[in-house]
């Protein structure tokens, strides 16, 4: 399997206040403008990592996959049968390629596109490389998790209380479902050069009065240091770093397997929570369709 998470696209109030503090602050770099929306890339060789569309109220349009021809084809029979909606969509994005946007049954909406072009890399110690997981709440996380690994041909990593984590090659995660009891986004987790670009970056937005709502840490599943902040235009952003590299082998966590002492939720245990500001922050983005589904085909 040779699928990479390359990009997110959400449609947000203002898209140029958005990029300006993902640019000037974050520390993504412009791509490219057209129309109203705004692409910002990291240092590594997708030609876009965010897309920032303007519209009246905040959704996420899609999670774009970058895969090849032979894992598209796997996907399309694999969505066939499991009666998904999954129309043929060109990308008109930068990268451009082809392929399916696959509707899951809590209307997530992700996007795989095969033919896809890359850019050369930048130079940049401070800037995200790329998006290593997105993360999504969902109202039954097992069914999900389980509907992942036989509709798109991922593998469920690990199982916490509070998440399902779903791979996709050989990174422990590129996506999870939390165990949340609505549906929408959780986090976008950029991934930095090493540990001290995530302390950097968490040092870059304290100077500009922005205190992280959780971290810096260290997850158990997974193993990747963390610093979650809520951007000022709505999402829950991660700065990470060094997530654990699996093979085929790796046995599948249980929930039983993460616990931690008591009043700590990460392996360093040196931060808090705000656990009130993140839930409220994950409530502003859910998934959206921009088009009509077809009606299915009826076996006969």
């Amino acid at each position: 399997m040779t699928i990479r998470l390359r990009s997110i696209e959400l449609v947000v109030a203002d898209a140029k206040s958005a990029a300006d503090f993902l640019v000037d602050i974050w520390g993504l770099a412009p791509a490219d403008v057209r129309h109203t929306t705004h692409y910002l890339r990291g240092s590594g060789t997708h030609p876009y990592l965010v897309a920032l569309e303007q519209g009246p109220e905040p959704f996420v349009r899609s999670v774009t996959w970058a895969c090849s021809p032979d894992d598209l084809t796997d996907i399309e029979a694999r969505v066939a049968s499991a009666g998904l909606n999954a129309p043929p969509t060109t990308s008109d994005d930068p990268g451009g390629g082809a392929g399916l946007l696959v509707e899951l049954p809590e209307g997530e909406l992700f996007r795989f596109l095969a033919g896809t072009t890359t850019v050369d890399p930048i130079e940049g110690r401070d800037l995200p490389v790329q998006l290593t997981h997105v993360v999504i709440n969902a109202c039954d996380a097992e069914g999900t998790a389980t509907l992942a690994e036989d509709a798109l041909g991922f593998r469920v990593s690990d199982r916490t209380k509070g998440m399902v984590f779903v791979r996709c090659n050989d990174s422990h995660h590129s996506t999870a479902f939390a165990r949340a009891g609505f549906s929408s986004l959780n986090h976008i987790a950029f991934e930095m050069h090493d540990v001290d670009a995530v302390m950097r970056g968490v040092g870059r937005l304290r100077d500009y009065g922005m205190a992280p709502a959780w971290g810096p840490g260290r997850h158990g599943p997974g193993d990747n240091v963390f610093a979650y902040f809520i951007a000022p235009f709505g999402p829950v952003v991660e700065f990470s770093t060094a997530v654990e590299k699996v093979g085929d082998d790796y046995p599948v966590g249980s929930p039983e397997d993460w616990t931690w002492p008591e009043n700590r939720i990460d392996q360093w245990g040196v931060s808090d929570k705000d656990n009130a500001a993140l839930r409220e922050a994950e409530l502003r983005f859910q998934f959206r369709r921009t088009w009509s589904p077809q009606p299915l085909a009826v076996q006969v």
